[in-house]
């Protein structure tokens, strides 16, 4: 199984909820402002990069985990992905992706801009995760759907 976690620039909100995921932040406390920062990728992806997978690693089920980037394109980007593989024959049936688009707030957004396209990181960077600790707990609980309609946490199985 492979789960991507989808956000525009893969630097902030799919890297926050690969991280819940994979057990690297706490899920009953909201997380430092360094623990944030020093997650692989966080706000660090260059433009250039989007739409790039970047492994993360596996789930204690063995789920494969990935962030990616995908502008305004989400839909575009995913039929891009899928039919590259259908193409050479890798089966897709077990390739789920996850939108965490819609927990990021205006703090994020405007932090995400100034740090990731205009360069000022100084500025950026903190308001980033200022937002991100705002919808924290969002975030565990996507995480958690999506382990639970995955199977990967209860008994449920997804459809």
């Amino acid at each position: 199984m492979k789960i991507f976690y989808c956000c525009y620039g893969s630097a902030h909100s799919s890297v926050v909820a690969a991280a819940i995921h994979l057990g690297w932040l706490p899920e009953d406390r909201v997380p430092e402002v360094h623990e944030i920062e020093n997650l692989p990728h966080y706000d660090k992806t260059d433009s250039f990069e989007i739409g790039t997978p970047f492994f993360m690693g596996k789930d204690e089920k063995g789920a494969e985990i990935y962030i990616i980037g995908m502008t305004d394109q989400r839909q575009l980007v995913k039929n891009a992905i899928l039919s590259f593989l259908k193409n050479n024959e890798i089966e897709t049936k077990d390739i789920f992706f996850v939108d965490t688009i819609p927990l990021v707030n205006l703090k994020t957004k405007v932090g995400g801009i100034l740090s990731r396209r205009i360069g000022l990181v100084a500025v950026g960077r903190p308001l980033t995760v200022k937002g991100i600790q705002e919808k924290y707990f969002e975030f565990v609980k996507l995480v958690n759907e999506v382990k639970k309609s995955l199977g990967l946490l209860g008994s449920v199985k997804f459809k």
